[in-house]
């Protein structure tokens, strides 16, 4: 089982978490932010990745300390687990709808950390998280993943519905890049013999 788990201590956030690549979605997420939350709900379910997150931040500043030490506690143990990748699929790339919202999300599991973020929210806030920050988790996750992810926002009115989504859309992308491909049986699937950068 493709498993980990992270400690984050700093003077800003005290974050616990557990993942489980090989998981059915389930999911116990407490940040202390709501809406995050939610969010995070979608990606572990959607993602049949497993997931426990405990955070402790400083709410009384505001939620951006929490939401990316949250995304680069989440990214540090996505590459644990995912060790020397051998097996994996690698690429996907997902479109996915909601009501009228229609967002494309593109990973590739290549030790390469990079984010293209391709959304934009007409409103400062949804329920009280800044919708600026969505940005700021999904970079602390990909950098500290080691993944190239490219998310962009193809259409939608609903600011709720773009930001779901986006965590849905990445949700399927990963569900489908993590997946052994048993053609691949024991080999790193890159000319290179490694996907560590």
């Amino acid at each position: 089982m493709r498993k980990a788990s992270i400690t984050r201590s700093t003077n800003e956030t005290d974050i616990s978490l557990t993942i489980n690549l090989d998981g059915t979605g389930d999911y116990s997420i407490d940040t202390g932010i709501g809406f995050l939350d939610h969010m995070i709900d979608q990606l572990s379910r959607h993602s049949l990745i497993d997931m426990i997150i405990k955070a402790k931040g400083d709410l009384h500043i505001d939620a951006h300390h929490t939401a990316e030490d949250v995304g680069i506690a989440l990214g540090q143990a996505f590459k644990q687990a995912l060790g020397d990748k051998k097996g994996i699929t690698r690429y996907a790339d997902v479109h996915l709808p909601m009501d009228e919202a229609m967002t494309r999300a593109a990973v590739d599991v290549s030790g390469r950390p990079f984010l293209v973020w391709d959304v934009s929210f007409t409103r400062d806030k949804v329920g009280d998280f800044d919708t600026e920050l969505f940005q700021e988790f999904f970079q602390a996750f990909a950098q500290n993943a080691g993944i190239t992810l490219h998310i962009a926002n193809l259409y939608g009115t609903n600011n709720h519905h773009i930001a779901e989504t986006c965590f849905k859309a990445v949700a399927r992308a990963l569900r489908m890049a993590v997946e052994v491909d048993p053609r691949q049986a024991d080999r790193v699937p890159s000319t290179k013999g490694t996907l560590n950068g």
